[in-house]
């Protein structure tokens, strides 16, 4: 197997095996992103894409106002996991393919909105942006969004969030578990659309999202995490890679509390 394969291989299989807990505790988009994209695109029912559509969190966002939603995610666990949601909300617009970000399969010319939720910086940059640039039309719209982590919520249960997360990085580093994942810097999203040159408009956009939580949700969106999903994968206890202390932190700032989590999105988006 090619480098290049090994890789594209490596970064599917790290979300395998975990798909119900990333659709239970991760953040749903704001509803913003499809009133802002729909505008940009200035088409009243846009026909999406989305890439690496996961569980499907991201392509149902759109069923208010697309004509249809193409969800293209490679990883078979997230995408069954996504037909699921789609089946039970009803959904008739939305269809879950598999294929990659930098060969979707799909028609020339096909959508009017391509979006890339919280997963570019899982593809590889210039494929990905050829395609997107294939399957979008003239006057169509690319985005691709991220979360800041975690949510401002609380600052000691924040901390303990971070310091379990830092832990768990290093040790999958440490332990060569994942030699072959490759992950692009999101802070360099933007400067690689508009170095493509497939673009004629490029901009940031910075929005805000309110959903609510307690300790529990906030240990679940931790173990929603490739790095502590591939440690509990390979045999390693919740105490050493820190999800004990972060049950315990969580619980001690919040108690039984459900309070608002206050998420922040950078949204970086071009018009071809």
């Amino acid at each position: 197997m090619s480098a290049d394969r090994a890789h594209v291989a490596a970064n599917v299989d790290r979300f395998s095996g975990f798909a119900d807990l990333y659709d239970k505790h991760r953040p749903k988009p704001s509803e913003i992103i499809v009133d802002l994209l729909t505008q940009i695109a200035a088409k009243d029912r846009p026909v999406v894409v989305d890439l690496g559509s996961g569980t499907g969190l991201s392509s149902l966002l759109w069923t208010r106002v697309a004509a249809e939603v193409v969800g293209v995610e490679p990883n078979a666990d997230m995408r069954a996991q996504a037909e699921r949601r789609a089946a039970d909300s009803g959904a008739r617009t939305v269809r879950f393919i598999e294929g990659l970000s930098t060969a979707t399969g799909l028609p020339d010319r096909y959508a009017d909105i391509v979006t890339c939720s919280q997963s570019l910086h899982w593809m590889e940059p210039d494929g990905t942006l050829a395609e997107v640039a294939r399957i979008l039309r003239d006057g169509g719209v690319f985005a691709a969004y991220d979360c800041d982590w975690p949510p401002t919520l609380n600052a000691e249960a924040e901390d303990a969030y971070n310091a379990c997360r830092a832990k768990a990085e290093a040790l999958e580093r440490s332990m060569r578990l994942a030699p072959e994942v490759v992950k692009w810097n999101k802070g360099g999203h933007l400067e690689r659309i508009m170095d493509s040159g497939r673009f004629r408009y490029v901009k940031e956009v910075g929005l805000h999202h309110v959903e609510s939580g307690g300790a529990e949700r906030l240990v679940g969106l931790a173990l929603s995490q490739g790095e502590i999903a591939t440690l509990l994968k390979h045999g390693i206890g919740e105490d050493e890679i820190g999800i004990t202390a972060l049950r315990e932190a969580a619980r001690h700032a919040l108690g039984d509390a459900i309070v608002p989590w206050f998420w922040s999105y950078r949204l970086r988006m071009g018009v071809k």
